[in-house]
This record gives C-alpha cells, structure tokens and sequence, in this order.
C-alpha cells in the first residue's frame, strides 16, 4: 500500500512535469548550431527499468480469460472481435505478437532496456516479446511497412520554473501500426490507431530510487468509445545485470 501511494504521488509530479511543458518552449541554446537530441536531453532516460505493477494487476500479469475487457471503453465493433479471440489461431498464423504492439507493450510486465542508437534516435528494448521500439528525432523519409511498434516520432518538451529545478518529458507520436491487441485476450486495436506518450524521470526521496513513468494514450475510433485511452505505467530503475527477454506468447 505504501508502494502504490508513493508511485501515486510520483504520477501527480509526472503530469504536473507534462502540464508545465509549454513554460518551457523556447529556452533552447542562444547562437550557435542547434545541440543534436541527444546532447539537448533534458533529462537521462538511458538504463534499464524494471515495471512495478501496482495496479491493473490482474490484466497485466497474466493474460485474461476470454471475454474478461473490465475498465476498456470498447466500441461494440470492439467486443465482437474480441468475443472471437483464439490465440491457437494466432499462433499458427504467425499473430503471437499481436499483444506486443506498441499500444500495449509498456503495460507488459518485465524490464525496458533504453539507450541511443545514434544522436538522434533512442532505442527502447522491451524483455516482453523481445521488442525493439526506435524512436525518430527526425522523421523518417518512409515510414516503410505497418508494424507491431509503427513509426514513432520523438521530440523534448522542456519544463521547468525560474529559479526553480529543470525538468522535462519525451514526446513520442506513433502511428504506422500494425493490428493488435490492447490487451492480450484479443481486446483490439486498428491500423488507424494513433499513440501518444510521455517518459517522465522522478527521483524519489525518500528512498533516492529513480522512476520512469510512462503516460500513454490510444486514439482509435473504431474499437475505442472515448477519444484517448489513458494509461500510466511505472519503471523503477535497476543496475541492468538481469536481462532475460522471452518471446512473443499469444496467451
């Protein structure tokens, strides 16, 4: 209980963080060529985070029975397919990852290992499902061809009070997606789907742990009944000797 109240508080320092971002556009270096993504972080994402699952817990720990879509605002067109879920049928299909995308991954139990590809991209690995998720501070020339973690687009937002401690969150939009599946037991969603997300770092006090918490939203106006679905999930930061990524299952 004291976990979860102290992750509740960290959420609140997140979104405020997110909120007050727009006080901080435009502080960027005077003169000079522009400092490349990776030299401009105004906060360090980079490591490995191991989720801490304090809620939604019996949904993202182990995949739900069938018919199981509790706290999802669905559309009926959602229901009905998910009413059809037969993970045999994904699995000899080749579908096993369909639970994997980028929608829903970050919700999965397990580590993310980030790190930069090059000054301009940063890489997040995920164990679940053995992802690899690439997010672009230069949007590509071709999106290329839909894929469970589409093409995702990254820029910062600075925020931050006069006088007061910098701060800042990751912007990530990712469209180009592959259809999959909000939660494993076939709850759905298109290839129009569109996600938006927030890395916030937050230091913890009282225990001088290090927290990444992931704000992610789902537009899909096809299997969702609201206009963003909104999640938030917590990464408390590890020493990085574990690393055991373990393949896409379709339950």
């Amino acid at each position: 209980m004291r976990t979860r109240t102290r992750l509740l508080a960290l959420t609140v320092a997140a979104v405020l963080l997110v909120l007050s971002n727009a006080e901080g556009q435009g502080r960027g270096r005077q003169g000079g060529p522009p400092a490349s993504p990776r030299a401009a972080a105004p906060v360090d994402l980079t490591g490995t985070w191991v989720s801490v699952v304090t809620e939604d817990w019996r949904w993202r720990m182990r995949t739900p029975p069938k018919g199981d879509f509790a706290s999802l605002p669905l559309t009926e067109a959602a229901i009905k397919a998910a009413n059809a879920w037969d993970p045999a049928r994904d699995t000899a299909a080749g579908e096993q990852c369909r639970g994997y995308g980028a929608p829903a991954v970050m919700r999965l139990p397990g580590r993310i290992r980030t790190t930069w590809m090059n000054d301009a991209t940063l890489k997040v690995e995920t164990e679940a499902g053995t992802q690899t998720r690439l997010f672009h501070f230069t949007r590509p020339a071709s999106p290329g061809k839909p894929s469970w973690q589409g093409t995702s687009v990254a820029n910062w937002e600075q925020a931050g009070r006069r006088g007061g401690p910098r701060g800042g969150s990751l912007h990530v939009m990712t469209t180009n997606l592959r259809p999959g599946y909000l939660r494993k037991n076939g709850v759905p969603y298109s290839a129009g789907a569109q996600l938006t997300e927030y890395y916030n770092v937050v230091g913890d006090d009282a225990t001088n742990d290090t927290w990444l918490i992931v704000t992610t939203m789902v537009e899909d106006p096809q299997y969702l009944s609201v206009p963003r679905f909104v999640t938030s999930s917590h990464f408390k930061k590890t020493d990085g000797a574990v690393w055991t990524p373990t393949p896409c299952e379709a339950e």
